[in-house]
């Protein structure tokens, strides 16, 4: 169970850190391309986004690899489902279905770090 917890966080971690600091370093017409849904932003809106993003990503891995304040491993993980659910309503709401399938999938690898972690 905890390799595929540690598997979890992992994906976790890489998808977040990865897509946040994308939103985080790059400007809204550049993102654009990729992520039609930043017309529906500001530029500061897909900036803090993108860093509640690269602090989930860090804080689904880092406290429970390092021993320190493990509790905040499964709370990151509620936070990025809650991230994925904002997606995921954004994405409707925009009528783009497809892209929403990939916030269903994180939400689910989240949810069961999040119950595996506090368990």
């Amino acid at each position: 169970m905890n390799t595929w917890l540690w598997i979890g966080q992992i994906v976790l971690a890489a998808s977040f850190v990865l897509g946040g600091v994308a939103k985080a370093a790059i400007g809204k017409d550049k993102l654009r391309g990729g992520m039609p849904w930043v017309d529906d932003m500001s530029q500061n809106a897909v900036r803090g986004i993108g860093a509640v993003e690269i602090l989930g990503g860090l804080g689904v891995v880092l406290p429970w690899a390092t021993g320190i304040a493990k509790v905040l491993t499964p709370i990151a993980a509620v936070g990025l489902a809650v991230v994925m659910v904002g997606g995921f309503v954004t994405h409707v709401r925009r009528g783009e279905y497809g892209r929403s399938l990939s916030n269903v999938v994180l939400f689910v690898v989240a949810v069961l770090v999040a119950a595996g972690r506090f368990a």
